[in-house]
C-alpha cells in the first residue's frame, strides 16, 4: 500500500500522528507544541550531503532532547579519506529552535568553536560553515548555494507499532545543484551546479528506544537531467507507504519495496546491490568511503557506516521509461540506534 498524504496538522489533540503515508510536498504541519512525548524522545534535526564526482561535504544540526549535535564532515573521494568532527550539546531541550517546516525558517548556530547557518534565500538554500578547529587545526570553512527549483521531494509520516505517540516525519530534498567552494587546510575545493549537487535530509519526530535503520540517497544528471533517488527502510510502521522514490526532471517518481543487499562482514570490501519487490530499482553500489562511528555507553548506543561511493544499475519511471546510470556518486547506510 502506498497512502499519499492529505493536508492539515501533522498530530492531532492527542499528539498521535493523524494520518499516515507519503507526499511529494509538505502535507503536513509540524508543531513541536502538540507532541504529547517526553523531551527526552524528540528528535529534530537537519542534514545536508552536497557531493561532486571527486569530493563532498556534509554537515548537521541536530536537536536530540538529551543531546545536540554541530557536526561537519569532509570527503575526498579520491586518497579516499574523510574527516569528520563535532561538537556535542548537552540537554538542548527543544533550545536550538530548529524551524517546524522545511521550506521557512532558518537555522543558525553559534559556538566557540562552530558557526553554522542554513539559511533560505530566494529560489534557494545557503550552507555558510567556520570551524577554525576542524581536522586537528587545519580549519574548514564553506559558503555553498543550493539551487531549489520547483520540483518534488520525498515526503514521508511514519507511526510506531505499540508507541501510539511515537512517530517520524521526514523530508528528503534532492538534485539541488550546488555553486560555492569549501577551504580545508587552506586548499580550496569548488563545486560548480553543472556536476554537485546537494540533498537535505529533514527530519523531527518522537522515536522509540530501539532501532535499525537502511537509508540510501544520490543526485546528479542523467540524459542531461535533474535525477536522483531515495531509498531507504526499517525504520517504524510503513505499511502505509515506503519512503522509496526516483526523481527526474522535477518529478517524482514513487515505487514500493527495495532491500539493500550488504555483503558479509564488511562495508567497504566489496560491493552492495539494491533489488525492489516490483523491478523498478535495480542498482550495484562500489563503496568508497566507510564513515563508521560507534558509541556505546550501555544504556545509549549508536552504530553507523554510511557508506560513499558509486551506483550503477537502472530506475524504471511512472511511465516504464528507464533511465540507466553508471558510477553515479552517492551514499547509503546502516545505522543502528539505541537512544
Amino acid at each position: 500500500m502506498q497512502h499519499e498524504l492529505t493536508g492539515g496538522d501533522l498530530l492531532d489533540a492527542r499528539g498521535r500522528l493523524a494520518e499516515a503515508g507519503w507526499a511529494r510536498g509538505e502535507a503536513k504541519r509540524y508543531s513541536r507544541r502538540a507532541i504529547r512525548a517526553p523531551w527526552y524522545r524528540i528528535k529534530e534535526w537537519d542534514y545536508y550531503c552536497v557531493l561532486g564526482p571527486d569530493y563532498g561535504f556534509a554537515c548537521v544540526v541536530a536537536d536530540n532532547g538529551y543531546m545536540g549535535l554541530l557536526n561537519a564532515v569532509w570527503l575526498d573521494l579520491r586518497t579516499p579519506r574523510a574527516i569528520e568532527e563535532g561538537v556535542i550539546l548537552p540537554f538542548p531541550r527543544g533550545r536550538m529552535k530548529l524551524p517546524e517546516s522545511a521550506d521557512t525558517g532558518d537555522v543558525v548556530q553559534h559556538h566557540p568553536k562552530i558557526d553554522i547557518a542554513f539559511r533560505h534565500e530566494p529560489g534557494g538554500r545557503r550552507l555558510t560553515l567556520d570551524y577554525p578547529g576542524f581536522g586537528k587545526g587545519k580549519g574548514l570553512k564553506a559558503d555553498i548555494r543550493l539551487d531549489q527549483p520547483a520540483m518534488d521531494r520525498m515526503t514521508i509520516a511514519t507511526p510506531f507499532a505499540g508507541a501510539p505517540t511515537a512517530f517520524y516525519y521526514n523530508q528528503k530534498i534532492n538534485c539541488m545543484p550546488a555553486s560555492g567552494s569549501v577551504t580545508v587546510g587552506g586548499e580550496h575545493f569548488p563545486f560548480e551546479p553543472s556536476s554537485a549537487f546537494g540533498v537535505l535530509d529533514w527530519g523531527r519526530g518522537v522515536w522509540t528506544y530501539d532501532n535499525v535503520w537502511y537509508w540510501g540517497s544520490a543526485s546528479g544528471l542523467a540524459e542531461g537531467k535533474p535525477f536522483g533517488f531515495n531509498i531507504g527502510y526499517g525504520f517504524g510502521d510503513t505499511s502505509a507507504a515506503s519512503e522509496n522514490m526516483i526523481f527526474f526532471d522535477g518529478r517524482a517518481h514513487k515505487f514500493d519495496q527495495v532491500t539493500f543487499h550488504i555483503p558479509e562482514g564488511t562495508f567497504d570490501g566489496a560491493p552492495w546491490s539494491f533489488t525492489s519487490n516490483d523491478g523498478r530499482f535495480e542498482m550495484t553500489f562500489e563503496p568508497i568511503i566507510d564513515r563508521h562511528s560507534a558509541v556505546d555507553l550501555k544504556l545509549l548506543r549508536s552504530v553507523q557506516h554510511q557508506v560513499f561511493g558509486r551506483f550503477s544499475g537502472t530506475a524504471v519511471l511512472d511511465d516504464g521509461r528507464r533511465i540507466e546510470v553508471r558510477d553515479f556518486p552517492g551514499f547509503a547506510e546502516e545505522v543502528q540506534n539505541r537512544w
